[in-house]
C-alpha cells in the first residue's frame, strides 16, 4: 500500500537506527560500550505535559494544528517546523488523559501501590511529527543524540493513547508494530484498522466508519431516500464508508448520483468543484464523509451560489463542529443537518478539575501558559495579576455539556489501566515458578508484548457503570444522533434526536428540523416509488432506481411497494381491478337475468307462442281447402315438433348441471329430427303424387298412404334417439368450469366429453336437412297451386345456411357465447320453418280467405 505516509518518513537512516538500538537496549537489556556519535535534523520537542510514576503511559494529541508550509526539493536534508495555533479542543483531550491518570492514582483497588505516570506530546496534526514522537516515548527521552552508558536515556512508555487521525495510527502501528507497542487511539475510525493481521497493536475507543455509514444507510431507508449524492474526504477510507453504506442498503432500490472527492491539498479547487456538482444534481440529500474544515469550505461556496435546499447527513467528523455550528455565513446551507456523532457522557468532576487549572500551579505546563496568555491577554505570569481563574469562564476548553472525544481518552486511559492491572496483578505466578521462568512483570520491566496479550482479553466497567472490552481493535458501536437546528440569532445549535446502539436505530422523528425548515421530510428520489398494482422497469442506461412504473397485465398483481415482478394468479382466480390481489374468478353461464338470457328466452317463448297459435288456427281451419291440401296430418306434427324445438333452446339457458347438460342435447337434436322429418315426409308424398298421376304409377301411391307417412316420421325419429340414447349413455355432456379463458371470470359449460357423439347427431340432422332440401329441389316446378316444394326448398335453404355457418362460429366462440351461438341457430333455423312454410297459408287463410276453397285450388 504505497500510500502509507510512514513509507516517507522524515527520520534518517542514522536517527531512525540510533531510535532502534536505543529501545532495544531499554528492551532487552543490550548494554552499549562504546558512545554513539550521530547527528539529527528538525526541531527538538521541548513541549511535554508530564508526570512521573512507576509506570509511565504516553500520550500524543494535535495540540497545535497550524503546521509550517516547507517545499522539500529534495536537495537538502528536510527540515520541519514546529505548528502552532493551540487547539483547545485537544487540549481539552490531552487534559481528560491527565483527570484520569489522578483519579486511578486515587483509586484503591485499580493498580495499587503503582503510581501511573504520563508523557503527553503534541503530534502537529501530522504523520511525520507523529512519528518522531512516538519513537522518543517508546525510545526514551531522545533529546540528547550523544548517548552513552553513562547518560541512559529516560523511562520508555510500554503503551501509547493517540492518534487523532486514521492515518497517523496506521503509519504509527507499522513503526511500532515490530515492538509490539499497543497504542490505543481515541479518533482513529478507518475501517481497515479493524484488520489485526495486518494492525495487531491497534485498538480505538471509537467504533469503526464502517457502524456510522450503517447507521446512515438505515436512516436512508426509514426515510425512504433513494436518489443519493456523497462528498468524501480521502479516496481510501471514505470508499470503504461507501461501500458499508451500499453493503447495507443493498437490495433497497438505493443508489448515487454522484461521489466527489476533497482533498485537504486541493480543497480550494475541490471545494468549487463540488458545490457546482450539488447544484446541478437532482439529488436532494448529500452524505459527507470527511473532516469540518473541509466541508466548511464547500458550505462557503455554497452560500456563494444560494445552494439552501440540501439535506446533508453528517459523518462524526464533522456533526458536532462549533466552527461550522457558529459560522453565520453557512448556517442557512448547513440548517437541518442531520448527523451520526460520537456518543456523549459524562466524567464526574472533570468540569471542577478544568477550572481549577492555573499556571501557577503547574509552572511546568508550557500548554497551560500559552492557553492563558491567549485567554486572558498576558504574556508571562510577572504581567499578570495571578488572580485570573477559569471560574465563569466559556470556551470549547471548559465546555464539558458534550464529552465525546474526550469521553474516549478517558475510556483509552482506563483501559490502559486495566491492562497494566491485569498484567501486574500476575495470576500465574505460582506456575511461573514452577517451570523456572522469569517472575511477573515489575512496574519498572514492563514489555509490551504482553500489555498486548491483556488489551485483547480486556473486560472491566467503567466509572459510569458501562461495560467495555474490545472486539479485535473496536469497541462495540454507540453513536448520538443529531440535529442542527436554527436560533432566533441565526446561528445553529446541536440537538440529540436518538442514537445508535449496535444495529438499532432509535430515532425521534419529531424533533427533527429538515432543510426545508419544517418537519416535513425531504423527498430524494430518482423516480418515486412504484405502487402495488405496478412493476419497476428500469430505463436503459440509467442507475437502477431510477425506473418507470408498469401497470401489471390482467391476471397478474404486486401487492408490494417496488415490486420488481408482477405475478400470475392462479388458474381459478383473476386479479381485481387495481392489481393488488387474487380473488376468486366468478362463475359465468349464459342466466336468465342477463340480457342477453333475457332477449333469448323471449325470442324463443315468442317462437312457441307464435307457433302455438298457428297450431290453434290450423286446427280451427282443418277443413278448409288450404290446411287439407297440404297433409293437414303432417303439418299439425311439424308445428308440434317446431314448438318443441322453440322450447328445447330454453334447455340451454340457466346453470349447467348433470341432467340439463345431458337433455340439452337430446331435446336439441330429438325434436329438429322429427321436424326435418316432417318435412322429408311431406317432400316425398309430393313426389309420389305427381308421379302416381302419370300411367302406370298408380300402385305407388299405397306405400305413402297416412300410415305410412307416420311410420316413416317415426323411423327417421327413432333412430335419432338411439343416437342420442347411445351417445349420453357412453360419453354424456358434464357441466364444467372453462379456465381456458383468462379473464375475471370462470365459464361453466357443458362440456363435450364425446366430439364424435355431438357430431353425429349434428351429422343425421344434417343429412335428413341435405336429402330434403334436393328432394324439395327436384319438386320445386310442379304445377299445382297446393304443391310446398318451393316452400320447403326455401326453408331447407335457410335451415342448412344456419347450421353450416353454426359450425365455424360455434368453435371459435369463447365461454359461455358458444350456447348463444348453439341457440342463435336453433332459433334462427325454426324461426325459418316457421315462416317459410306456414307464413303464407297463414295469410291466406287470415287475409285471403276467397283463395281459400277448392276452386281456386284446384285452378291448374
Amino acid at each position: 500500500m504505497s500510500w502509507f505516509p510512514w513509507l516517507f518518513t522524515p527520520w534518517s537512516p542514522s536517527a531512525l537506527s540510533l531510535l532502534l538500538l536505543s529501545v532495544m537496549e531499554r528492551h532487552t537489556g543490550l548494554e552499549v560500550v562504546q558512545a554513539i556519535v550521530c547527528s539529527r535534523w528538525g526541531a527538538p520537542i521541548n513541549k511535554s505535559l508530564s508526570q512521573d510514576g512507576d509506570v509511565i503511559i504516553g500520550g500524543l494529541f494535535n495540540l497545535y494544528y497550524k503546521s509550517s508550509a516547507v517545499e522539500h526539493g529534495f536537495t537538502m536534508l528536510p527540515h520541519y517546523e514546529p505548528c502552532t495555533g493551540l487547539d483547545l479542543e485537544s487540549l481539552k483531550n490531552a487534559y481528560t488523559m491527565t483527570f484520569a491518570v489522578e483519579e486511578i492514582n486515587r483509586n484503591s483497588t485499580l493498580l495499587p501501590g503503582v503510581k501511573l505516570g504520563y508523557r503527553i506530546l503534541d503530534s502537529c496534526a501530522s504523520s511525520y511529527w507523529a512519528q518522531q514522537v512516538a519513537l522518543s516515548l517508546v525510545g526514551g527521552d531522545a533529546r540528547s543524540c550523544n548517548l552513552t552508558p553513562s547518560t541512559p536515556p529516560g523511562q520508555p512508555v510500554p503503551l501509547l493513547i493517540g492518534t487523532a487521525s486514521s492515518t497517523s495510527t496506521i503509519v504509527l502501528s507499522r513503526v511500532l508494530g515490530p515492538l509490539s507497542v499497543p497504542l490505543i487511539s481515541y479518533m482513529a475510525s478507518c475501517p481497515c484498522l479493524s484488520d489485526r493481521l495486518n494492525f495487531p497493536n491497534v485498538f480505538r475507543t471509537i467504533p469503526s466508519d464502517i457502524y456510522q455509514a450503517r447507521a446512515m444507510a438505515r436512516m436512508a431507508i426509514r426515510f425512504r431516500w433513494t436518489w443519493i449524492g456523497a462528498v468524501i474526504e480521502n479516496k481510501d477510507y471514505g470508499r470503504l464508508a461507501i461501500e458499508a453504506f451500499q453493503e447495507e442498503t443493498r437490495g433497497k432500490g438505493l443508489c448515487f448520483e454522484f461521489i466527489e472527492t476533497v482533498l485537504k491539498e486541493t480543497i480550494v479547487s475541490d471545494a468549487s468543484r463540488v458545490a457546482l456538482t450539488i447544484q446541478a444534481s437532482t439529488a436532494r440529500v448529500i452524505l459527507v464523509f470527511c473532516w469540518y474544515t473541509e466541508i466548511k469550505k464547500v458550505f462557503l461556496e455554497l452560500a456563494k451560489i444560494n445552494v439552501t435546499d440540501r439535506q446533508f447527513l453528517a459523518s462524526e467528523a464533522w456533526s458536532t463542529s462549533d466552527d461550522l455550528l457558529q459560522d453565520l455565513d453557512i448556517s442557512k446551507v448547513a440548517s437541518g443537518v442531520v448527523g451520526v456523532a460520537i456518543r456523549s457522557s459524562t466524567i464526574p468532576g472533570f468540569e471542577n478539575y478544568l477550572r481549577s487549572l492555573h499556571p501557577m500551579r503547574r509552572p511546568d505546563d508550557k500548554f497551560l501558559w500559552e492557553f492563558w496568555e491567549m485567554e486572558f491577554g498576558c504574556s508571562s505570569l510577572p504581567l499578570c495579576s495571578g488572580t485570573e481563574s477559569l471560574e465563569g469562564v466559556k470556551n470549547p476548553f471548559t465546555d464539558v455539556s458534550q464529552l465525546r472525544v474526550a469521553y474516549n481518552v478517558y475510556l483509552a486511559v482506563y483501559a490502559a489501566a486495566h491492562a497494566l492491572h491485569s498484567l501486574l496483578s500476575c495470576p500465574d505466578r505460582e506456575s511461573s515458578s514452577r517451570n523456572n521462568s522469569s517472575t511477573c512483570s515489575s512496574p519498572k520491566h514492563i514489555k509490551p508484548k504482553e500489555l498486548l496479550q491483556h488489551l485483547n482479553k480486556l473486560n472491566f466497567t467503567t466509572p459510569q457503570g458501562d461495560m467495555f472490552y474490545f472486539q479485535g481493535a473496536d469497541i462495540p458501536a454507540k453513536y448520538d444522533l443529531v440535529n442542527w437546528q436554527e436560533t432566533p440569532e441565526g446561528s445553529l445549535k446541536l440537538v440529540l434526536i436518538g442514537r445508535v446502539d449496535g444495529f438499532d436505530l432509535h430515532l425521534n422523528e419529531s424533533t427533527i428540523q429538515w432543510s426545508t425548515g419544517s418537519n416535513q421530510v425531504p423527498v430524494s428520489v430518482c423516480s418515486e416509488s412504484c405502487p402495488p398494482g405496478t412493476r419497476k422497469a428500469n430505463r436503459k442506461g440509467e442507475p437502477l432506481c431510477c425506473f418507470d412504473c408498469i401497470q401489471c397485465a390482467e391476471g397478474e398483481i404486486s401487492n408490494q411497494t417496488d415490486s420488481l415482478h408482477c405475478e400470475r394468479c392462479p388458474s381459478e382466480f383473476w386479479s381485481n381491478a387495481k392489481q393488488t390481489a387474487c380473488i376468486p374468478r366468478q362463475l359465468d353461464f349464459l342466466s336468465f337475468n342477463e340480457t342477453l338470457g333475457i332477449t333469448l328466452t323471449t325470442a324463443a317463448v315468442s317462437g312457441a307462442v307464435v307457433t302455438t297459435a298457428v297450431f290453434v288456427m290450423f286446427l280451427c281451419y282443418r277443413q278448409t281447402p288450404v290446411v287439407r291440401a297440404n297433409n293437414s296430418e303432417l303439418s299439425f306434427l311439424l308445428l308440434l315438433s317446431l314448438t318443441l324445438c322453440f322450447l328445447c333452446s330454453l334447455v340451454f339457458i340457466g346453470r349447467p348441471s348433470v341432467w340439463s347438460c345431458r337433455f340439452q342435447q337430446a331435446a336439441f337434436g330429438i325434436s329438429f329430427v322429427l321436424c326435418v322429418s316432417c318435412l322429408l315426409v311431406k317432400t316425398v308424398v309430393v313426389l309420389a303424387v305427381f308421379r302416381s298421376a302419370r300411367p302406370g304409377a298408380g300402385a305407388l301411391m299405397k306405400w305413402f298412404g297416412p300410415g305410412q307417412q307416420r311410420g316413416s316420421v317415426c323411423l327417421f325419429t327413432s333412430i335419432q334417439i338411439i343416437i342420442c340414447v347411445t351417445w349420453l349413455s357412453l360419453s354424456p355432456p358434464v357441466p364444467q368450469r372453462d379456465l381456458g379463458f383468462q379473464g375475471s371470470t370462470v365459464t361453466l359449460e357443458c362440456a363435450m366429453a364425446s366430439v364424435v357423439g355431438f357430431s353425429l347427431v349434428l351429422g343425421y340432422i344434417g343429412l335428413l336437412a341435405c336429402t330434403c332440401l334436393l328432394l324439395a329441389f327436384l319438386a320445386r316446378k310442379l304445377p299445382d297451386k297446393f304443391n310446398e316444394a318451393k316452400l320447403i326448398t326455401f326453408s331447407m335453404l335457410i335451415f342448412c345456411a344456419v347450421w353450416v355457418a353454426f359450425v365455424p362460429a360455434y368453435i371459435s366462440s369463447p365461454g359461455k357465447y358458444v350456447v348463444v351461438v348453439e341457440i342463435f341457430a336453433i332459433l334462427a333455423s325454426s324461426y325459418g320453418l316457421l315462416l317459410c312454410i306456414f307464413a303464407p297459408k297463414c295469410f291466406i287463410i287470415l287475409l285471403r280467405p276467397e283463395k281459400n276453397t277448392k276452386k281456386h285450388l284446384m285452378a291448374r
